[in-house]
């Protein structure tokens, strides 16, 4: 019962706290009223589990809103922006967050090749930034239980058209088990557990 030395993390094909970065773009009020293809709490219940599990593995986040500086829309939801709150964070006036300069700088900096992604909407602020990521040789991970679109319709085939363009899709728990990999990791048993319960896919028994 050995497990593997921890793989390099530069030629792991999976996703692992040193191989990848955390992209969320979008999550303002406007945004979000307009998700009709999920339970809009359980978008905010589910993302905020993926935000505090990418932070108990140190994976390095940054964010995005549109039209903040403006005055033309809300700043992130507030639970969202306290989890937030010491995460490096661009504001554009571009729909695709691939084409503001800061951004797209900041995701570059970082070294990292695989992208996780949340956005909203999957038919917009998702799928334009990951096909042009893509295109520039990252690979892009959409975490598909916590992005929402105008419609189910909207969503599903903004879906199909970043997988077939090379997007691996990929969902909260998959992502959380990815991470963890083994049990013998210790370091982060209690935050992983603690995320399952807090993304609503743990239940309380006892």
């Amino acid at each position: 019962m050995t497990s593997e030395v921890r793989r390099n993390p530069e030629t792991d094909r999976l996703l692992t706290a040193d191989n990848s970065v955390f992209l969320l773009i979008d999550y303002q009020p406007l945004q979000v009223s307009g998700v009709n293809s999920m339970n809009r709490a359980e978008l905010i219940q589910r993302t905020e589990a993926t935000i505090n599990l990418i932070k108990s593995f140190g994976i390095p986040i940054i964010t995005s809103t549109v039209n903040v500086e403006n005055g033309r829309n809300k700043d992130l939801v507030p639970g969202i922006k306290k989890l937030l709150k010491d995460v490096p964070s661009f504001d554009r006036t571009s729909i695709n967050a691939w084409e503001d300069t800061e951004f797209k700088q900041a995701v570059k900096e970082t070294g990292r090749k695989k992208l996780i992604i949340g956005a909203l909407w999957t038919e917009a602020c998702l799928t334009f930034p990951t096909l042009d990521a893509l295109a520039e040789g990252f690979e892009v991970y959409p975490v598909v239980d916590i992005v929402g679109g105008t419609s189910k319709l909207a969503h599903e085939t903004a879906l199909r058209r970043v997988e077939q363009a090379g997007a691996q899709l990929t969902t909260f728990a998959q992502l959380a088990l990815e991470l963890q990999r083994d049990w013998s990791h210790t370091e982060t048993v209690d935050e992983f557990v603690h995320s399952m319960y807090e993304g609503g896919l743990f239940l309380e028994l006892e």
